[in-house]
């Protein structure tokens, strides 16, 4: 009991730290948190069990520096009759080949300097939730938060404009979904070449060139054996068409290769209107062995999957297949309610026999977000992510069949300072052919 009375005595002598606001540009909140979390046990990773939470969460804002940390204790109390507390070890011991950079970068939830598509300098560490470089042809809204709560990982977003040192010919920007491991790093170079031309349409045409590198594939799963480097590169020119904030419309086109040497290419617009809607549209010419935006939203949960399907597919061979996506986005009462969807796939019938390749056929992604506020202190966020429509069953009703999905919703209900959360996902695991569940439940105080 008295690491319970230690950890209890600490956050009672933080918390008066917390009401405090310097004024100035300067400003300090922290959260206090209790739940539970559904987690794998540190001797048996097949066996899930709950485990009872107890965090504080401080954060602080200075100018565009921004920092927020999660000291979170994670434990059970009486787990035996002659144990009266035990901590969750992997939040505070490194376990088989993690150091102690995966352990304790993560207690920071972010460092940030600068916005990005705002400031010319931007920095963010912590969690990445959607980040795409280029136009999504190789990475597109990737996310290092899939583990979550279990496990946090402690990633990189970097983006210097040339402009900030008065040359705005130049710029780039890069990542990392893991700084402790350095395992998917990547990046994108980008050049004005008529930037002479300042603020006109051709002197804002980018011509970019990507590349992403994974040197671990097999870094999150126990899959036997070991793999090789993946790689993609590619590049793109990029047009502003029509600016504005009423109405935007930009076109690129942008081409892309495997490591296997398969081929893939697309041409599209993207734009807003009124700033309501968001919209994008492309054509896409693939070869069969191509796999596009092969870093996504879910590329830490199937990255052993899909080099398992590169491997096999080296050298490519396979034909090209025209392809499409469709996207639109609605923003309604300033972020209080946002509902987005985007559908791709081949120009194609379903592949017979059966594919491996998520590209053969139609892909959906859907998110809605409820606002605090539209119905009273009542807030959501959920999202469903479907692969491989049509391979089970029609395409409506494998729509709706969640084998080889990933669904996440978050419920919020805030009352005074304090907001009670329930967090749960359902992640498709296709190695084991079941599910992979993870549930939260929280209560946070604000100050």
């Amino acid at each position: 009991m008295k690491r319970l009375f230690l950890i209890l005595a600490m956050i009672a002598l933080l918390l008066p730290l917390s009401a405090q606001d310097t004024g100035g540009g300067v400003g300090f909140s922290a959260g206090l948190n209790l739940g539970s979390d559904l987690l794998p046990d540190p001797n048996d990773p097949t066996v899930i069990s709950s485990w009872s939470k107890l965090g504080f969460q401080p954060d602080l804002a200075i100018g565009k520096f921004g920092i927020g940390l999660d000291l979170t204790f994670r434990f059970k109390l009486y787990p035996a009759p002659d144990t009266p507390i035990e901590i969750y070890s992997p939040d505070w011991i490194p376990q088989g080949t993690d150091t102690i950079f995966d352990v304790y970068l993560p207690k920071i939830m972010y460092v940030r300097y600068g916005l990005r598509g705002v400031d010319p300098l931007y920095v963010k560490l912590g969690s990445i939730n959607d980040f795409t470089l280029g136009n999504g042809l190789i990475i597109s809204d990737y996310a290092n938060t899939r583990f979550l709560p279990g496990t946090r990982l402690f990633g990189l977003q970097l983006g210097v404009d040339g402009a900030l040192f008065n040359v705005p010919y130049l710029g780039f920007e890069a990542l990392t979904g893991n700084l402790a491991k350095l395992d998917v790093m990547g990046g994108r170079v980008y050049v004005r070449p008529l930037a002479f031309l300042d603020s006109s349409i051709l002197g804002k045409v980018q011509v970019g060139a990507t590349a992403v590198y994974d040197k671990d594939p097999y870094l999150y799963t126990t899959a036997p054996g070991t793999a090789s480097p993946i790689y993609v590169v590619g590049a793109d020119v990029t047009a502003p068409i029509v600016p504005g904030n009423i109405f935007s419309l930009t076109a690129f086109v942008e081409g892309a290769r495997e490591m296997n040497g398969a081929l893939g290419g697309s041409v599209g617009v993207s734009g807003k209107l009124i700033s309501l809607i968001r919209y994008g549209a492309q054509i896409r010419y693939l070869q069969e062995d191509f796999i596009p935006s092969y870093f996504d939203a879910n590329y830490d949960l199937y990255r052993a999957d899909r080099y398992a399907y590169i491997a096999s597919h080296d050298p490519a061979t396979g034909a090209f297949v025209p392809s499409w996506l469709a996207s639109l986005s609605f923003d309604l009462f300033s972020q209080k309610l946002v509902f987005s969807a985007l559908l791709d796939g081949p120009f194609a019938t379903i592949p017979s026999p059966a594919s491996d390749n998520s590209a053969a056929y139609p892909h959906f992604k859907g998110k809605l977000v409820l606002g605090e506020g539209m119905i009273g202190g009542l807030s959501f966020e959920g999202g469903y992510e479907k692969y491989f429509i049509g391979r089970r069953s029609a395409f409506f009703s494998d729509l709706i069949d969640p084998t080889d999905a990933v669904i996440g919703f978050a419920v919020n209900y805030k009352t005074g300072a304090t907001v009670l959360t329930l967090n749960h996902a359902y992640r498709w695991d296709p190695s084991i052919n079941d599910w992979d569940v993870s549930s939260s439940l929280s209560a946070a105080v604000r100050f």
